[in-house]
């Protein structure tokens, strides 16, 4: 089961710590109620769409994102 996500404000994270330490947590996992197929599909994305790709396609991939990136320094 994962963890449950901590709040970002920082009052009531410090709030939480305290009652972690002191032994007054409250807090309940979180169920994962995610699809499970669902799931599977996304850890597949980038290799699913790299192998798909033929190396021309993937190179002009490559070439397209360093020309953006060379472009944003200068």
């Amino acid at each position: 089961m994962p963890t449950p996500k901590r709040p970002r404000d920082v009052n009531q994270r410090a709030k939480s710590i305290v009652a972690l330490a002191t032994g007054m947590d409250t807090e309940q996992p979180v169920e994962d109620k995610r699809d499970p197929a669902a799931v599977a599909l996304g850890k597949k994305g980038g290799a699913a769409r790299a192998k798909s790709l033929t190396a021309k396609k993937r190179s002009a991939i490559a070439k397209k994102a360093a020309e953006k990136r060379w472009a944003r320094k200068g």
